[in-house]
């Protein structure tokens, strides 16, 4: 199990897309509506890294996902204690509970790390992750644009028809015309977000979170949008991703360094405020909409890292964190 917190920051923009629909708003893009910031919520982003760890391990050797695309959650739970010699149809005592709730730490990468409620059919308790990633926020104000696009064919139940060919039939007797139709396509021109995550050392015991799991993480944060495409969410990409880890001051006292370097030596929101460590993302050119990365600068003061912290950065090239 890991034996530091730590805080991340971490930079994605997404270019003439959808990053996150908003289901209550006709899927238009998420917004504050007090300041037309841009929003993503947590679940998306927890969404794309279990993808991604789904997709690189492929269900297996501890690396399953639990919350899997239309699947019943209450299927593996009922693994579990067929697993564990406990009570599949339900009922199961304190004992085979735990031993349930083990098992699915132990067999699933999200329950490790996000947690997981599993009392919804044959009860393997509640898990408290030690990974929690907050609302995403663009840097600047979006603007949602809901453009028209032409649908070249249509999709259309047609009575009585049982086949291809009545199907067929049906199409011969349309006007070319009545076989397209128009559609709607929602998306913004740039945004750059921030997403502030927290990994907590002292929930990691209780999961079996590791080191290896730690990896992963940073992994599938840098490279999940890679394997995320689709023609709504246009361009997206990790552009930076920062990690505090909290390591405790250096004091002659090896067990009060580890007790530091489990509880922090800084407030979280002292390192993830952006202003502090990390500088605001200023424009370069400030009479200029944001269209690119390019157009921003960022900027990183290590001499403003507390006692007790170290900074490291993810390095795109060496596919890994490299201490700033």
């Amino acid at each position: 199990m890991i034996k530091n917190r730590y805080e991340f920051l971490y930079l994605f923009d997404c270019e003439r897309g959808n990053p996150n629909g908003d289901p209550d708003a006709g899927n238009n893009p998420r917004i504050d509506p007090e300041d037309m910031h841009g929003l993503v919520s947590d679940v998306a982003t927890k969404r794309r890294v279990r993808n991604y760890v789904q997709t690189k391990h492929g269900n297996r050797g501890g690396y399953a996902i639990f919350v899997e695309h239309s699947t019943n959650l209450n299927r593996p739970i009922a693994a579990a204690h067929e697993a564990t010699d406990g009570a599949p149809a339900g009922g199961g005592n304190r004992s085979q509970v735990i031993k349930a709730r083990d098992w699915m730490c132990q067999q699933f990468y999200d329950v490790r790390t996000f947690g997981a409620v599993m009392s919804t059919g044959a009860n393997a308790g509640q898990v408290r992750g030690p990974v929690q990633v907050a609302f995403s926020r663009s840097i600047d104000p979006i603007l949602p644009m809901d453009t028209a696009i032409t649908r070249m064919a249509v999709a259309e139940k047609v009575k009585d028809a049982k086949t291809a060919a009545d199907y067929l039939k049906w199409e011969e007797l349309q006007q070319e015309d009545s076989l397209r139709t128009m559609g709607r396509k929602s998306l913004i021109s740039y945004g750059l977000y921030v997403t502030k995550g927290f990994v907590s050392a002292h929930l990691a015991q209780g999961t079996m979170f590791s080191d290896a799991d730690l990896a992963e993480l940073w992994e599938a944060l840098a490279n999940m949008y890679d394997h995320d495409r689709s023609a709504s969410k246009g361009v997206m990409c990790c552009r930076d991703l920062f990690v505090f880890k909290h390591v405790g001051a250096d004091n002659g006292d090896p067990l009060a360094q580890e007790r530091q370097a489990m509880l922090g030596c800084a407030p979280a929101h002292h390192l993830l405020d952006l202003g502090r460590v990390i500088e605001v993302p200023a424009l370069k050119d400030q009479g200029k909409l944001p269209r690119s990365y390019a157009d921003y600068d960022v900027k990183v003061h290590l001499d403003r890292v507390p006692k007790g912290v170290e900074l490291w950065r993810w390095s795109f090239t060496e596919q890994r964190l490299v201490k700033a």
